[in-house]
């Protein structure tokens, strides 16, 4: 089952930059920025990422942004997830980007854009490794509930922007106070893939369908709460992000064997893999469909399947999309 998983072609469809950063690179940034509340020592990183709920994971992660100052730094960002995915044989990542966080830690939007764009091609060059990117709204970090980070994803669009997200803390952010923004980035022709339904209920899952217009919903498994939306999901084809090792690792789920994903499969809800934060989670994608083996017995078939709902639901052209398609098919005769 291994060797399956490692043969088998994977697009990932959540994951954050700064999250995604290795254990490594986190140490490589913290020491060279010293005063900072991230450790300097590898036994201490691997600690300070025990989280102990949700809310200690976002402290965390912000702490961890706050070391990424430079293009320079976004770029080894880029650079080390791309090696990584390459790894796993992920094909196709559509990557979420904090920007406005980034242009809060002292970035130029120019030098932003210039990071991605280059580190892209390289990622395409060095690694195989097609990248996407997502910017989005970093909860309420963003005091005018979106606007500036619409705004920069409309503007600046660095080549590879496909979409537009809402991540952050969901208890005091309601899906429908980040509308307007959502509309912006819309209107400009962005997708729309914001979180929902991680840590709060059913209801901000039916926020971001109504009044952010979701295509994709990231997370989303507190949808199986509600047998109505969960029908509204399978018939409109929503697919969901589902980040098993996070859920249990941020306290969303409290234990993998209460983890909503089988049910979301019974119910006809399309359902794409995904890591979240794997330098933070200690895991990888290729983790993520064993885990779906041992965890849950879906065997070599519906692991296939999963994979194919990744392609369908991702952004990608659908030249790459098709030959995805036909190497998975390939795989699972």
């Amino acid at each position: 089952m291994r060797e399956f998983i490692a043969a088998l072609p994977k697009v990932e469809l959540h994951v954050h930059l700064v999250g995604s950063a290795s254990p490594e690179t986190v140490l490589a940034l913290a020491r060279r920025h010293p005063r900072n509340a991230v450790p300097t020592d590898e036994a201490e990183l691997r600690r300070f990422y025990e989280f102990t709920d949700f809310g200690h994971f976002i402290d965390v992660y912000a702490a961890v942004n706050d070391l990424v100052t430079t293009g320079d730094d976004v770029a080894a960002l880029v650079l080390g997830l791309a090696e990584e995915q390459a790894r796993r044989n992920v094909r196709y990542a559509e990557v979420t980007v904090s920007a406005t966080s980034h242009l809060r830690a002292g970035i130029a939007p120019e030098e932003l854009d210039e990071a991605l764009a280059t580190s892209r091609e390289r990622a395409r060059a060095e690694h195989g490794v097609e990248l996407a990117w997502v910017f989005d709204i970093p909860g309420l970090w963003d005091r005018d509930f979106g606007l500036t980070s619409a705004k920069y994803a409309i503007t600046h669009r660095p080549p590879g922007t496909v979409g537009f997200g809402l991540g952050g803390f969901e208890a005091d952010a309601p899906r429908r106070a980040f509308r307007e923004a959502f509309t912006l980035a819309r209107d400009a022709g962005l997708h729309c893939v914001p979180h929902a339904g991680e840590t709060t209920g059913p209801d901000q899952i039916r926020e971001a369908l109504d009044d952010l217009h979701a295509e994709r919903v990231g997370h989303g498994v507190n949808a199986v709460a509600d047998p109505e939306l969960l029908r509204r999901l399978a018939a409109e084809g929503i697919a969901l992000e589902v980040c098993p090792t996070s859920n249990l690792r941020t306290g969303a789920v409290a234990a993998m064997a209460d983890h909503p994903l089988p049910k979301l499969l019974d119910a006809g809800v399309p359902v794409t893999l995904a890591t979240d934060d794997p330098g933070m989670f200690h895991t990888d994608l290729n983790r993520e469909y064993l885990l779906c083996h041992e965890e849950f017995g879906l065997g070599r078939g519906e692991l296939a399947e999963l994979a194919r709902a990744g392609v369908r639901a991702s952004f990608a052209p659908d030249e790459l999309k098709q030959s995805l398609l036909d190497e998975i098919d390939a795989l699972d005769r």
